[in-house]
């Protein structure tokens, strides 16, 4: 059988990355690529068994990049610090293991969020980038966030048909930690392709974000839970290209001569 290595990437996790790390005991490698985080994180990593590589944060493209450069293995399972694999998923991923037929598989995801399973708000299957596959065949782009991808491979992409489970935000602090976080993380990346902001743009693009998601994706039928997840996407949106606004605008306080 192929051996594993799997790359776990975190900051300042300390409350999510021991189950994230119990779920993969299983694999031949665990590596947890920390941006040096403050907290626990690292030593908990540690007295799990996990190999701690420590990389700046330079966006999250490179940093999958470097993760992946850490592994040692020919396979590598990417998992994010609040995603579990899942038992059934775990067989799955061996089976292929046996036999590939891919040299990249997508991995669906099951979402949970105040308390109940999340069907619709397109958080479910929720295939967001290749989570198996064979080093050398996935690179990123150098993105500040939601990092584009190129897959190289002559071989089509595979699917799994057994999920992993994700905690995308463990209390409703979390929706508008993340939705701050990842603006100005979007701001830096729409700057860096020469888009402008704008207010009104800004709300325009935030409205369309709310309605895609909760009407569009059905993230009505998960009820209060599908509301809060469309508004904080509303939020993330706004406030990316009202930040971008910002930084163009560059607005400076009046002056403030010395009163004599």
């Amino acid at each position: 059988m192929n051996k594993l290595s799997v790359y776990i990437i975190a900051y300042n996790e300390a409350d999510k990355i021991e189950a994230a790390i119990n779920s993969v005991l299983w694999a031949d490698e665990i590596i947890l690529a920390d941006s040096h985080s403050q907290d626990e994180t690292a030593a908990i990593a540690e007295r799990l068994g996990a190999r701690v590589v420590q990389i700046p944060f330079q966006g999250f493209g490179e940093l999958r990049n470097q993760a992946m450069a850490a592994c040692t293995h020919e396979w590598i399972f990417s998992l994010d610090s609040d995603e579990r694999c899942t038992p059934e998923a775990k067989q799955e991923i061996l089976s292929i293991l046996e036999n590939p037929q891919a040299d990249a598989y997508y991995v669906p995801r099951k979402n949970f969020f105040m308390g109940q399973w999340i069907k619709h708000s397109g958080f479910y299957p929720d295939y967001r980038q290749p989570q198996l596959f064979t080093k050398g065949t996935l690179h990123f782009k150098n993105d500040p966030v939601h990092e584009e991808y190129t897959i190289q491979s002559d071989k089509p992409v595979g699917y799994l048909r057994n999920a992993i489970w994700q905690i995308p935000y463990k209390n409703l602090e979390e929706v508008v930690h993340k939705a701050n976080k990842y603006s100005t993380l979007g701001a830096e990346k729409l700057a860096q392709r020469g888009k402008t902001g704008g207010m009104f743009k800004a709300f325009g693009r935030g409205l369309w974000s709310f309605f895609h998601m909760y009407f569009l994706k059905k993230g009505i039928l998960d009820g209060w839970p599908g509301f809060i997840i469309a508004l904080g996407n509303f939020e993330g949106t706004f406030y990316k290209y009202a930040k971008l606004h910002e930084r163009q605008a560059a607005w400076q306080p009046p002056p403030s001569p010395p009163l004599r």
